[in-house]
């Protein structure tokens, strides 16, 4: 078989086994058997190397998405704010935050100054990928993957790009190619066939790159706006089949239909992305992992934020002809420290350098 396809079983196949435990099956009756029966489930991916139980124990790794499959298997929930740029990373990273999310709708509003409606390309995100996770490369980086910008060729080339790019997971989904943000009305999805063959190609792509990657593949469905939360449900079920490692169900009205969603997935780890003003309720951060929500994104957090502060700034301008008030004392100094100045002092010093010794 090729990379990649020898963690798919097919039922004719006897090639690489596939076990998965059967939780409605009859026990056996071995009073010399202590293992729990176990039964081929023909079509399900799995792959020994990726189980959760291999990431419990141990140190954070320094590598990204080992260090995400990690978070996934151990207590809490990950929270990821969305970073539009270098600075909304910058920011996020000063305030603490061990994993960060970088939205298609906040890189294309901050690379092309448009609207999430399938205008990026894959290089306009794999451009803004590479920029954040160069900055702190252990740091996480849950980037949108849209719809893999094409067929199943364009879908293993954007996880391979994303790989090289440092990012440690992505989330992929089954809308039309013109797509648009997920908390926008007059979405259309794609087939579950051609979903499925989206996940199953990112998987491929991801288990025959060299060396190894821990890379996490996330299912996202729009189909609950489109087609009811049954068929939402039942999508991610069988992207969880084809091998995503994450289900992401764009747009969950309420928190009983996300409790139902988390019980109707499990054990699969269930996303949950909250936009104030959005289909999705503002969930804290407490109560989506009340709910059961493994991971929590913010899409629009910076964004957002990026919005008013910089309108307020620039009618300030232009009403008082200064930037005195809205600098609020951040001299440029102050300003470039939080953009890392002083690591970069600090690397030409310990290199032997003199060019920063005053700044």
């Amino acid at each position: 078989m090729a990379p990649g396809l020898d963690f798919f079983k097919s039922s004719e196949s006897s090639e690489v086994p596939v076990v998965q435990i059967c939780p409605d099956a009859e026990p056996e009756d071995n009073s010399t058997s202590v293992l729990p029966q176990v039964m081929p489930k023909p079509g399900v991916y799995y792959n020994s190397r990726l189980d959760p139980k291999n990431f419990l124990e141990g140190e954070l790794s320094f590598d990204a998405a080992t260090r995400l499959r990690q978070m996934l298997a151990r207590p809490g929930i990950v929270i990821a704010p969305g970073i539009c740029d270098g600075i909304s990373a910058r920011c996020a990273l000063e305030a603490g935050f061990d994993c960060l999310y970088q939205s298609g709708a906040a890189t294309t509003a901050s690379r092309l100054g448009m609207p999430d409606l399938a205008i990026a390309t894959l290089n306009d995100f794999v451009q803004s990928a590479q920029m954040v996770c160069g900055l702190s490369p252990s740091t996480p980086v849950i980037a949108d993957a849209d719809t893999g910008f094409g067929g199943t060729a364009m879908v293993a080339r954007t996880v391979y790009q994303y790989i090289r790019a440092g990012v440690a997971g992505m989330h992929i989904e089954d809308q039309v190619q013109t797509k648009r943000c997920g908390h926008l009305m007059g979405k259309q999805v794609v087939s579950r066939e051609e979903f499925v063959t989206r996940i199953r190609a990112a998987v491929i792509a991801r288990d025959s790159f060299p060396g190894h990657s821990n890379f996490v593949i996330i299912g996202r469905t729009d189909s609950a706006q489109v087609l009811g939360m049954e068929e939402a449900v039942f999508r991610l079920k069988l992207a969880a089949d084809a091998g995503a490692d994450v289900c992401f169900i764009e747009g969950v009205k309420t928190a009983e239909l996300l409790t139902s969603t988390v019980e109707a997935l499990k054990p699969k780890p269930v996303l949950v992305n909250v936009i104030s003003g959005g289909l999705t309720p503002s969930f804290t951060t407490k109560e989506a992992e009340a709910l059961g929500a493994k991971i929590i994104i913010f899409s629009l957090v910076s964004c957002v934020a990026a919005v008013h502060g910089i309108r307020a700034a620039m009618q300030s301008l232009k009403k008082t002809g200064t930037d005195f008030s809205s600098a609020r004392g951040m001299d440029p100094k102050a300003f470039f420290e939080v953009m890392g100045l002083q690591d970069v002092v600090n690397l030409d010093a310990k290199a032997g350098g003199s060019s920063f010794d005053v700044v």
